[in-house]
């Protein structure tokens, strides 16, 4: 594997001492206990707060986003939470959310405690949709101006062609890979054109089980920074697992809770599969694409061996073949 390493990622420049500092620049004292916690993309920390909660930080990841789709995230996340829906904004510190320190941009958000909510629970499911449904149909209100749109170019062809052509994939299985994602993405793209026609919203953007705390019976969405427009089914897909059977259950209970607030379009059940695969494309290209930040060959070693590569080609063999089943359905 030839993925290029470099010793000075500037994630390497965030000791205790400096994310401390940051905290105390906006006027808040810390009783310097601090918490490293699970996130790759960006940095996030528990900090400590001399006679109060403490605050969780995020240190973004710099030139990933710009400062206006940084603040059109957290204006998504403060209008929904002003609107009594179950979601974790950034705080008002000094009258605004987004933080500078020493080059880096940052938000401190309230702790929140929870748990991943139980799937395989039909009741709850019910609820999440209910939520989500409450989500979209603020999301339908107006439209996002600087946040990017799910697009199937951006997601899963640059995917494909960075992975091709960086050196990740071994010699020996490159061709197969370049065949099936090959096959595979003129597949997504035909479903595209066929089923494409949504309504385009403002979408948490990556509503999977480890951005929903559960607590107290609600769920709680936090971890917005993967907001875009696109359809509705991107924020419901992830909720199913299992057979078929078990999926259509799941379905049918996340619909009807969603449809207690918001409208669903039945065309885009027919995208499940082509945005599932996108996923699988894009996340491979994700880990090459920040290897050079030392928490991803610490935390992903597999990544770039024979073997995971031979798995992740018949992933996309069975999603060849899923593509070709007729879509989940409703029950009448």
């Amino acid at each position: 594997m030839q993925i290029n390493t470099n010793n000075g990622h500037p994630f390497e420049q965030l000791t205790p001492d400096f994310v401390i500092d940051a905290v105390e620049s906006l006027g808040l004292l810390s009783d310097a206990r601090i918490l490293t916690l699970n996130s790759y993309e960006n940095r996030v920390y528990q900090v400590g707060i001399d006679e109060a909660e403490p605050v969780i930080v995020k240190v973004y990841r710099p030139e990933r986003w710009s400062e206006e789709q940084i603040r059109e995230d957290h204006e998504y996340t403060e209008e929904l939470a002003g609107l009594e829906i179950s979601v974790v904004p950034p705080m008002r510190i000094n009258g605004d959310t987004l933080h500078k320190f020493n080059g880096f941009s940052y938000a401190i958000y309230p702790r929140r405690g929870g748990r991943a909510p139980a799937l395989d629970d039909l009741d709850s499911l019910h609820t999440i949709g209910r939520f989500v449904g409450r989500i979209h149909a603020v999301g339908k209100t107006r439209p996002f101006q600087y946040r990017p749109k799910l697009d199937v170019k951006e997601r899963a062809e640059d995917s494909r062609l960075y992975l091709l052509n960086s050196g990740v994939i071994p010699p020996s299985l490159k061709p197969a890979y370049e065949s099936v994602s090959g096959e595979l993405i003129n597949e997504i793209k035909a479903c595209f054109a066929k089923w494409g026609n949504y309504d385009e919203i403002r979408l948490h953007g990556d509503c999977h089980v480890g951005n929903i705390l559960w607590r107290d019976d609600t769920p709680h969405f936090v971890d917005f920074d993967d907001c875009i427009s696109g359809p509705a089914m991107q924020d419901l897909w992830l909720m199913l697992s299992g057979d078929r059977y078990e999926k259509t259950k799941q379905l049918c209970e996340l619909i009807e809770g969603y449809e207690e607030f918001c409208d669903f379009n039945p065309r885009e059940l027919n995208l499940i599969e082509a945005l599932r695969s996108m996923r699988i494309i894009h996340y491979s290209a994700w880990l090459g694409r920040r290897w050079d930040d030392p928490a991803f060959p610490k935390h992903f070693p597999w990544f770039g061996n024979e073997n995971y590569w031979a798995g992740h080609i018949l992933e996309l063999k069975e999603q060849l073949s899923a593509m070709a089943e007729p879509a989940l359905k409703l029950k009448p």
